[in-house]
């Protein structure tokens, strides 16, 4: 009853925490995936660049979230910035790992067969691989988009905003229901999007390759 009242008493503070949740998560999915993609895409062309881009992406997996944070506010202070480099960082490992390992799957006959047909690698790349690798790449957005809407709590740790500000809020004030009006639509938002990725990603994938 309290959580409901604490929504009720402060509808306008949660939305406006929720949005600026949702514009950290959707910026960081976009960048992440405008970076990730296309240096995925260049290691199944050049695999000895493959050693160097995942060991980059791994990098950036075990720096702690609140470590990253603290070198980028030397760089760009605090705020939306610091955050979303931070976010990006986390998220581009399953999105590489994925982009690769879909293409890297693709039966070498069918690309035999394109090149058959006269088709040059840019189009075998976007009429072939990318289609046939689409709901594997899929899976890694819905990976790097849960792990987004998780990691966002800790950009109010430095002024960006997010539903993390009722949860620490919460905390340093022993208040249960602001803690859980932070905690709870975070949890909801991350199951959300898994939903709704795991469809679109269902969707996007072919008849024959369903389980």
């Amino acid at each position: 009853m309290e959580l409901l009242s604490f929504f009720y008493q402060q509808p306008e503070l949660v939305i406006k925490l929720l949005g600026e949740h949702l514009l950290l998560t959707f910026v960081a999915v976009g960048i992440s995936a405008a970076i990730a993609l296309p240096f995925a895409i260049l290691i199944t062309r050049v695999p000895w660049l493959t050693f160097l881009v995942m060991g980059a992406a791994n990098l950036s997996q075990t720096i702690p979230s609140l470590a990253i944070l603290g070198l980028c506010i030397p760089l760009l202070g605090i705020g939306f910035k610091p955050a979303i480099v931070a976010l990006v960082l986390r998220a581009m490992l399953p999105i590489v790992i994925n982009t690769y390992v879909g293409i890297s799957e693709i039966d070498p006959a069918v690309i035999e067969a394109g090149r058959g047909m006269g088709m040059r690698s840019w189009q075998i790349l976007t009429a072939v691989e990318l289609p046939l690798a689409l709901p594997v790449i899929m899976a890694g957005l819905r990976n790097a988009t849960v792990i987004c809407i998780s990691v966002a709590t800790l950009a109010a740790l430095i002024g960006a905003g997010g539903l993390g500000e009722l949860i620490f809020r919460g905390v340093a004030m022993v208040d249960q229901p602001m803690l859980m009006a932070g905690a709870i639509p975070t949890a909801l938002l991350a199951i959300l999007a898994d939903v709704l990725i795991g469809r679109l990603e269902l969707t996007l994938t072919p008849q024959g390759m369903r389980q």
